[in-house]
């Protein structure tokens, strides 16, 4: 079993009190030290249907993330003796989704869908536990249409980065 293996019960445990849920946990060594990157994000609801956009966490929200995780891994020896750096985060734009939640908590993004009858870029208008409705825009050889795609069949999904989203725009 991995470091990482090794946190990841301890800290799932030590964020069920919070409105947050552990994402990832990767131990990497650095010279005498080894960084510890924990991801957390926002627990979104896994039954139903999801279409409402979830917020981002606050910088506040990932403070109170990073002291909950500290705390957890001192009141543990699951780090041993050898000193770490603790990094804690939300994931970031570039991170693939690749489980249901991750789709759930990206409605209302400009996502990239990749499967076995190829590729579409839309934006994300619902999830569910076994599938993600996409908007994908008109272009000039076909029309604006929804598409729902399986999760089974998705092979690649992102997130595109978007400088200025629609309905930011409209404020303006």
């Amino acid at each position: 079993m991995t470091t990482a293996d090794s946190i990841r019960p301890v800290l799932g445990r030590a964020l069920e009190p919070t409105s947050l849920v552990l994402d990832d946990v990767t131990v990497t060594p650095a010279g005498r030290r080894r960084v510890v990157k924990v991801l957390v994000d926002r627990d979104v609801d896994d039954s139903g249907t999801t279409s409402d956009a979830t917020p981002p966490l606050t910088l506040d929200e990932v403070a109170d993330a990073t002291r909950v995780v500290s705390d957890a891994l001192d009141a543990t020896d699951v780090m041993g003796e050898q000193p770490y750096t603790l990094e804690v985060s939300s994931p970031g734009v570039g991170r693939p989704l690749t489980t249901p939640r991750h789709f759930r908590r990206n409605v209302g993004r400009l996502v990239t869908v990749r499967g076995a009858d190829g590729e579409v870029t839309g934006r994300v208008v619902s999830a569910t536990a076994t599938e993600v409705t996409v908007e994908v825009p008109s272009s000039r050889s076909t029309p604006a249409r929804r598409t729902t795609l399986p999760y089974a069949g998705v092979e690649r999904a992102v997130v595109e980065v978007e400088f200025a989203r629609p309905d930011e725009s409209k404020e303006s």
